[in-house]
């Protein structure tokens, strides 16, 4: 299995090498004109959103994350599985809603006029802007935040607070000089998240009109026709991207986080002011980032629902279907690389990364990298289309193959991490045991191996299909002629300015993401 994890290495990591080639050629008109007049602009925009929507995302999430694990208060358990909602809502539907809700004719306006007789601007508040962009992100995905550091509280502090508390520190001293650096791993890590999802954005930036790397990209590919302009942007965002993950790396090296305490957290009650506050806090986090757009949604389904002609039987349909059978053979690649890299982890540390940096990279890049690597495949393969009298000379970049390809390089990475941690945390031992009594390295593999990590193999299929479901920019580019998906679809009715009609495919998506979200607590025993 060592060749074939290598070659499975090598394909999946060409693209990426197709994009950074790309830089030492020669630049054309186009490429001049974006670097001497855009450039900065789409560098400095998304400097501004990243770190907007870490400071943002991230103060969402700690706060949540503390008060859920540290106090006792009313309804605790609800909010506690509530928070994880919003990511059932992909940042761009959150931006079409928001944008519709605090337009001249939206909810908010109208209801401010109707009861008070107030008529401001055009908008209450000008959404469509680079604050707004990073209120929509921070809203919307910090639950990445949410989840690791709650991980973190609930698990990792008890003895480090009783320590802190019995030096004379208060709860507030403790939280901010003793909590907070030691969850900052924790925290980097959602934040990382967070972040990457911002710079593979197209839906949120495009639609408020924030020139960012992304629309570039797409403005060069589609607009220009400039497939070299293309490539030669994404590899500098490409750049940029490695850039941002260093400087955190460089920041915290050399220094260590590692606490033994894993006994539970006992929580405090809350009573009088900080319990409205907490409660407070609460409820208007869970409005803003999910109930508040849902019932926006819904109402706009039903006011649109008989006027909108979407095939919405074929768009699930697409959607289920291309997101179930990426998500298989993502985890089949997952299961073969780590289980032969568990056993040579020395020598094929680099082969991993290599393997799984697709999902630290922009989804657009990725984009054109694969059309790039499929067009030079079908060129080198004319002879064989014309033996065989094929109608197009584009076989295999027109196909929906290509875009299965670039969902496995992009997406590899949130099966391969979390199964190949198990199989660390479970050993060799079975696996040799096996081997030992006259099994061969495969039939070990599948009845030995696999069985042991099932759980964390069910968990990485569901979020690999959650992730895929709400692709935006690779299927974009990359979508056969006629083949729609839900997410490209809301997007193109709320690139013609038809919100309204965009909602009954935004709530189909967020219905498929909430039924797997559950089944994924359930399966956990979060519900409990």
């Amino acid at each position: 299995m060592k060749k074939t994890t290598f070659l499975l290495v090598l394909i999946i990591s060409i693209p990426i090498f197709i994009v950074l080639y790309n830089l030492i050629l020669p630049s054309n008109e186009n490429w001049t004109h974006i670097y001497n007049y855009l450039l900065k602009d789409y560098v400095l925009n998304s400097l501004k959103l990243i770190f907007g929507t870490a400071i943002l995302s991230s103060l969402l999430g700690i706060l949540s994350a503390w008060f859920i694990s540290y106090y006792e208060f009313p309804y605790r358990k609800f909010f506690e599985w509530a928070l994880i909602l919003p990511l059932t809502i992909p940042p761009f539907i959150g931006a079409y809603v928001y944008a519709g809700i605090l337009s001249y004719t939206g909810t908010i306006q109208t209801l401010l006029m109707k009861y008070t007789g107030f008529s401001g601007k055009s908008y209450l508040l000008d959404i469509m802007s680079i604050p707004g962009a990073v209120f929509v992100f921070s809203i919307f995905l910090f639950p990445y935040v949410y989840l690791t550091v709650k991980s973190f509280f609930s698990k990792q502090i008890t003895g480090i607070i009783e320590a802190s508390q019995s030096l004379g520190k208060n709860t507030s001293t403790t939280f901010f000089k003793v909590i907070l650096p030691l969850a900052r791993p924790a925290i980097v890590g959602g934040t990382s998240l967070v972040l990457m999802e911002v710079l593979n954005d197209y839906g949120v930036v495009k639609y408020f009109g924030i020139p960012t790397f992304s629309t570039g990209i797409f403005k060069a590919w589609f607009s220009f026709g400039d497939v070299n302009t293309a490539i030669r942007l994404s590899a500098v965002l490409l750049i940029f991207v490695f850039i941002v993950l260093s400087i955190e790396k460089f920041l915290r090296k050399n220094k260590s986080y590692f606490t033994k305490n894993k006994k539970p957290l006992k929580r405090r009650n809350l009573k009088g002011l900080p319990l409205f506050l907490v409660m407070g806090f609460y409820i208007i986090i869970f409005l803003l980032s999910f109930l508040l757009p849902l019932l926006q949604l819904i109402q706009w389904s039903i006011f649109s629902y008989k006027n909108t002609n979407i095939k919405f039987i074929e768009l699930t349909f697409n959607s289920i279907f291309i997101s179930f059978i990426t998500s298989i053979l993502i985890i089949i690649i997952a299961l073969i690389m780590s289980d032969t890299i568990r056993f040579n982890r020395n020598n094929s540390r680099i082969l991993s990364k290599l393997a799984t940096m697709g999902y630290s990279i922009p989804g657009a890049v990725i984009a054109v990298g694969v059309m790039v690597f499929f067009i030079t495949i079908d060129r080198s393969l004319r002879p064989l289309y014309s033996m065989f009298d094929f109608k197009t000379k584009l076989v295999l970049s027109s196909s929906i193959i290509m875009l299965i390809y670039a969902y496995i390089v992009r997406f590899l990475n949130i099966a391969y991490s979390p199964i190949d941690a198990n199989f660390e945390k479970n050993g060799k031992n079975y696996h040799e045991a096996s081997r030992s009594l006259g099994k061969s390295f495969f039939n070990t593999f599948i009845k030995v191996d696999i069985p042991m990590i099932k759980p964390a193999i069910i968990s990485s299929f569901i979020f690999v299909f959650i992730e895929i479901i709400k692709e935006l920019p690779l299927t974009l580019i990359l979508r056969p002629f006629n083949f729609d998906t839900l997410a490209t679809k809301v997007f193109e009715y709320a690139n013609d300015e038809m919100v309204h009609e965009a909602s009954v495919a935004s709530l189909s998506i967020i219905v498929i993401i909430f039924i797997f979200i559950m089944i994924l607590r359930k399966l956990s025993g979060d519900d409990k």
